[in-house]
Order: C-alpha cells, then sequence, then structure tokens
C-alpha cells in the first residue's frame, strides 16, 4: 500500500515533478487543493520559515504527512531579488508574464546577469512535529535579455543554463529534474527517507 503524502501547493506543475520524484518510494503524492486545503499565508523573509508554515498548515488540515517547497530565483545583481518574493515579485495577482517583464526591466542595461534558483522542502509526519526533515538545493545559470521556451513555469524561460546550451523551459522534464535546485533538494530529502522512512 502506498503511503501518501500532502503537498502543500496548488501548483500543478510542481505537484507533478515531486510526484514522480516520490513514486519510487511508494509515496502518493495528494496535491491540496484536492482536498479542499487553502493556500498558507507565506508571511516570512526566509525560503526555509515560509516552507514549514505551508508544510504544518497542510497537515493540520489533512491529517496526513506534508510536503512543502519555497523556492525562488536569486539574481546576484540585484542584491539576490526577487528571492522569497520570487513568485508575487510584480504584485498580486500572481502572474509568470509580468514576473518576467519586471526582472527583465530592472535588469536592463546590467552586465553581471548571473542568478540562481534556490528550494528548500520541508516535510512533516504531523502537524506539530519538533523535528522536520529539511533538504535544500541550487541550481545556477543567468537571465537572457528575452525569453526562449514553453516548458517549464515561472523563470525558466529566462534562466539559460550554460552546460545545457538551453534554458530551463527548453529543457526535457526529466533531465530538468536531475538538473534543477527543486531536483537536487528532493534527492537530499529521499536520501533521508531511505533511512528514515515515513
Amino acid at each position: 500500500m502506498s503511503k501518501r503524502l500532502v503537498l502543500a501547493s496548488n501548483n500543478a506543475k510542481k505537484a507533478a515533478e515531486l510526484a514522480a520524484l516520490l513514486a519510487p518510494l511508494g509515496i502518493e503524492v495528494v496535491p491540496q487543493a484536492t482536498l479542499g486545503i487553502p493556500e498558507a499565508e507565506e508571511p516570512h523573509n526566509t525560503f526555509v520559515e515560509n516552507a514549514l508554515a505551508k508544510a504544518r498548515h497542510a497537515s493540520a488540515l489533512s491529517g496526513l504527512p506534508a510536503i512543502a517547497d519555497d523556492s525562488g530565483l536569486c539574481v546576484n545583481a540585484l542584491g539576490n531579488a526577487p528571492g522569497v518574493q520570487s513568485a508575487r515579485y510584480a504584485g498580486e495577482p500572481k502572474s509568470d508574464a509580468r514576473n518576467n517583464a519586471l526582472l527583465l526591466e530592472r535588469l536592463e542595461g546590467v552586465a553581471d546577469r548571473r542568478a540562481y534558483f534556490y528550494s528548500v522542502v520541508v516535510l512533516v509526519r504531523h502537524a506539530e512535529d519538533p523535528r522536520p526533515q529539511i533538504a535544500d538545493g541550487e541550481w545556477h545559470g543567468e537571465i537572457l535579455q528575452a525569453p526562449r521556451g514553453e516548458a517549464g513555469f515561472g523563470y525558466d524561460p529566462l534562466f539559460f543554463v550554460p552546460e545545457m546550451n538551453q534554458t530551463a523551459a527548453e529543457l526535457d522534464a526529466k533531465l530538468k529534474n536531475t538538473l534543477s535546485h527543486r531536483g537536487a533538494a528532493m534527492r537530499h530529502l529521499l536520501a533521508r527517507l531511505e533511512t528514515d522512512p515515513l
């Protein structure tokens, strides 16, 4: 029998990524929206605090173990902005197109276009878990002058990966999972789950 884990996100593409990564361990990922759980507030200034808040929220309302990630794009020349504000960089309602446009505007004329995606993944066995599993990962690249590619989401069309000569939005989904910040964080988490299962 597979174990069920609530994903504290309503992002369908993120759910698909995590489901593919957890399937080999016999863990079924249930997006919180399918259980009628609303998105949690993300009031904190750090990725780890926001991920923990989201995981505890989903676990409390579902009674199941929960996993959450908080991730974002950090651009060197912008003092690591948009950072934790990545999803809402251009304000509400959230819009990938407006976020990308604002990023390009703020980088206009800037030579240093180095950037990295950062992800922290938090797993709680129950809402009050005193020892959450926490793992993180980074993915380094640079920001292009214009978007390229149709896959992915968020800043993927602007995030160029030099060793692949492609943007994150041009990469095959399976390859992206092996290279990405979320993939790296999940590999760290999976290694822990193998020795300390749900």
